[in-house]
C-alpha cells in the first residue's frame, strides 16, 4: 500500500503521462503511423516481418526498439536508480528529453528517420526515469500496466480485500494524463504538424528547470 504521495509525485506523473500521450499521438498521425512511446507493437511487427507474414519494414522497427532501449540506458546512466526519490538528477534527464523532442521537429519535417529514432529514445528515457514509487509501478509512456493495476485493485476490492485508494488514484491520474495528452497531440497535429512536439519539449524543459530550482531551495545534495 502506498503510504503517502507528495504533491510533486502527483504533478510529475500526470504531466509526464500527458507529454507521452502527445508524443505518441503525433507519432501515430505522422511517423509512418508507428507508435514510439512503447515497443510491444513494434516488437510484434518485427516478428511478423521476419516471418514474411507481412511486408513490415522490420529493420526500421527493430531500430525503434533499440532507440527506446538506448534512451532507457541513458536514463540509468544519468539517474542511477529506477526508484523514485526526490533529490536524484531528474532535472538533468528532463532537460535532455526536452532537447531530444525539440530536435525531433526539424528532422521529422525533413522526412528523416533519425527524428523517429530520437522520439523513441526520448520516450525510453522518460519511461525509465522513475519506474517505482512506494511499491507502485509508475509508467508514464504507456498505459497497459496502468490499466492492469487498476483492474487488479478493483478485483481485490470485489474480494473484500480493501481498496488502495492512493494507488488507484495514481494510476487513474496516469491514464487520464496520457489520454488528455493524446487528445492535445491530435488537435495540435491538425494545426501545426510536427511542430506540436515543441509543446512537450517546453513542458519537459520547464519541469526540469523547476525541479532543479526546488532541489536548490531545499538544499538537497546530488
Amino acid at each position: 500500500m502506498i503510504s503517502r504521495l507528495p504533491a510533486w509525485v502527483w504533478f510529475g506523473a500526470g504531466l509526464l503521462a500527458c507529454v507521452a500521450g502527445t508524443v505518441n499521438a503525433v507519432a501515430l498521425m505522422g511517423l509512418d503511423h508507428q507508435a514510439v512511446s512503447h515497443v510491444t507493437g513494434s516488437a510484434a511487427r518485427v516478428g511478423l516481418g521476419l516471418a514474411g507474414a507481412t511486408p513490415e519494414p522490420y529493420g526500421q522497427l527493430a531500430a525503434l526498439v533499440a532507440a527506446f532501449l538506448v534512451g532507457a540506458a541513458l536514463s540509468g546512466a544519468l539517474i542511477g536508480s529506477s526508484a523514485l526519490v526526490f533529490g536524484r538528477t531528474y532535472g538533468v534527464a528532463l532537460l535532455v528529453e526536452a532537447s531530444m523532442l525539440a530536435l525531433c521537429v526539424p528532422l521529422l519535417e525533413r522526412g528523416l528517420f533519425a527524428g523517429e529514432l530520437l522520439a523513441a529514445a526520448a520516450c525510453g528515457l522518460q519511461n525509465a526515469m522513475a519506474t517505482t514509487y512506494s511499491g507502485a509501478v509508475v509508467r508514464t509512456t504507456h498505459v497497459t500496466g496502468v490499466v492492469t493495476d487498476l483492474g487488479l485493485a478493483l478485483g481485490h476490492a470485489l474480494r473484500g480485500s480493501g481498496l488502495d485508494r492512493r494507488r488507484v488514484t495514481l494510476h487513474a491520474t496516469l491514464l487520464t494524463g496520457f489520454v488528455l495528452g493524446a487528445a492535445l497531440g491530435g488537435l495540435g497535429w491538425a494545426r501545426w504538424g510536427y511542430a506540436v512536439l515543441l509543446g512537450p519539449a517546453l513542458v519537459c524543459a520547464t519541469a526540469g528547470a523547476g525541479y532543479m530550482l526546488l532541489r536548490t531551495l531545499r538544499r538537497v545534495p546530488y
